[in-house]
């Protein structure tokens, strides 16, 4: 995988290159087409992000936002990524949201092929939006990344004949619904945003491209960014 790194003193400043990075992108393709995708990733770590970038002037209503991952979970509870998504970009900006549809009561509710059918309409809407033009990633201590999580078949999907979505075993609680391998390594840009010193081992497995970690699996695109704190970076 080639990718350019940038280390920063404070997670505030790994927080501030990564907008800047994905508003110069999107900006790129906004003059390009006309219009622009953004995939987000979820957690704790890019909240700050997301209202950051709300604060760059972009046209921001021609900008599409498609989710990385998602848990099963109801609408509004706070394990949905959508949920910080919505209130610090898109409810903001009038950026355009196509929130992934995990909105069942539990991981249990519905039967596969009512998750077949919502997968194929997610990956339907990705196909309308066409290549992606930047997909935000994290990384986990367990070196997971998206909801490509260590064990689960969903790591198989790396053909070019893969889906662009799939659903995943339950991980830490709850299933979650992902884009595959194949779907972000299309994308234009890719940019990871990590902090902490827990992150800084799958760190050093990712730069090693070590097998045996989820994030492994991403490494195709031309234009990619690993921006981290020296704590994710390995300096104390």
């Amino acid at each position: 995988m080639s990718l350019e790194r940038q280390v920063e003193a404070q997670p505030d400043g790994v927080t501030r290159a990564c907008a800047d990075l994905i508003a110069d992108r999107l900006g790129r393709a906004l003059v390009a087409r006309g219009t622009a995708t953004l995939a987000l990733s979820g957690g704790s770590t890019p909240k700050p992000l997301y209202r950051m970038l709300a604060t760059y002037d972009l046209q921001w209503r021609a900008v599409h936002v498609v989710q990385v991952d998602e848990r099963v979970a109801p609408a509004d509870h706070p394990d949905r990524n959508w949920v910080a998504i919505e209130e610090g970009l898109v409810g903001v900006t009038g950026a355009v949201g196509h929130p992934m549809p995990t909105t069942r009561e539990g991981a249990a509710a519905g039967s596969a092929g009512d998750w077949d059918v919502l997968v194929a309409s997610y990956a339907d809407e990705l196909r309308q939006l066409g290549r992606l033009d930047v997909v935000h990633l994290g990384l986990g201590d367990d070196g997971h990344t998206a909801s490509l999580v260590p064990g689960d078949p969903v790591l198989d999907l790396t053909g070019s004949d893969a889906p662009s979505v799939a659903m995943t075993e339950p991980y830490q609680g709850r299933r979650r619904m992902t884009l595959t391998a194949p779907t972000i390594n299309a994308a234009a840009t890719i940019v990871w945003q990590v902090v902490g010193g827990g992150k800084a081992h799958a760190v050093a497995q990712l730069l090693a491209e070590d097998p045996s970690i989820p994030g492994s699996l991403i490494r195709q695109a031309r234009d990619v960014h690993l921006v981290m704190d020296e704590a994710a970076g390995g300096r104390s």
